[in-house]
């Protein structure tokens, strides 16, 4: 996402937690492409350094942020039976205690929204929340995980809804796009593929996605969910307050091109 970010001219702050020599070597690429990019390292267990994480962002690219993507994310097996209070604790924290902070952060340093042709408020700033096809297909499988998300679906609502109209959120909830290594073993790759085109998810359609989002009109008060599901494309299930936004009936091939607009 961050070089499709920059792909599009935008100036991009990096996120990493151990990864620093990546995370430095992704800058350092997406640099050359002629946009601004800075790597910033903070633990997301640790509330003090992600209160700062926003600031740190802003005063690195130096100008107000209009695009947050709370995608890090700690996904690790646990069960009812086999949940601990550390299992939970590290799954809320980076799924939904972060994000809720981020968030916060993010819309108190937000433009103001613009008035459009028609005299209606037009969000200048965008939050994406990730989140998982889970909330909408929940499993007894990676408990703490799963609530974490279904906690980070219903921030997702309510935001959009406190934060309207400077601010829109919306959510990507992908099918499996990686196995988690305590269920290796036991979980197929043919669980990421669709019926309907047998291709696993991959990081181009969670960018187009993500493309969406950022180019499609929407409006303020509303959350999407863009998520797959086996032979129905993407859609969107999600609704927040009066109004509910929809994708339907979208294929890959048709998101991408109105994305690049090609």
């Amino acid at each position: 996402m961050a070089r499709y970010l920059a792909a599009r001219g935008m100036d991009v702050a990096v996120h990493y937690h151990s990864s620093a020599a990546k995370a430095e070597a992704l800058v350092e690429e997406l640099g050359e492409t002629g946009v601004r990019a800075v790597a910033l390292g903070a633990d997301l267990l640790e509330e003090r350094q992600v209160e700062t994480l926003v600031a740190r962002a802003r005063e690195g690219l130096g100008r107000r942020l209009s695009l947050l993507v709370n995608n890090a994310s700690i996904f690790e097996y646990d069960t009812i039976e086999s949940g601990t209070r550390e299992s939970w604790d590290r799954h809320i924290e980076s799924n939904l205690r972060a994000p809720f902070v981020l968030t916060q952060a993010f819309a108190a340093q937000a433009e103001a929204a613009e008035t459009d042709a028609n005299g209606e408020p037009c969000a200048r700033a965008l939050v994406v929340n990730m989140v998982d096809q889970r909330v909408r297909k929940l499993t007894p499988e990676f408990a703490s995980y799963t609530i974490a998300k279904m906690g980070l679906w219903a921030l997702t609502q309510t935001a959009a809804q406190g934060l309207a109209p400077d601010v829109r959120v919306n959510a990507i909830g992908p099918g499996p796009t990686m196995v988690a290594r305590a269920r290796a073993r036991s979980i197929s790759q043919d669980n990421g593929r669709t019926p309907c085109c047998n291709a696993a998810r991959t990081p181009e359609d969670i960018a187009a996605a993500l493309g969406y989002l950022l180019d499609a009109p929407g409006g303020h008060g509303t959350a999407a969910l863009c998520r797959w599901r086996p032979a129905s494309g993407m859609e969107d299930t999600g609704h927040s307050g009066a109004r509910v936004a929809r994708i339907s009936g979208v294929t890959m091939e048709r998101l991408k091109k109105f994305c690049t607009g090609s």
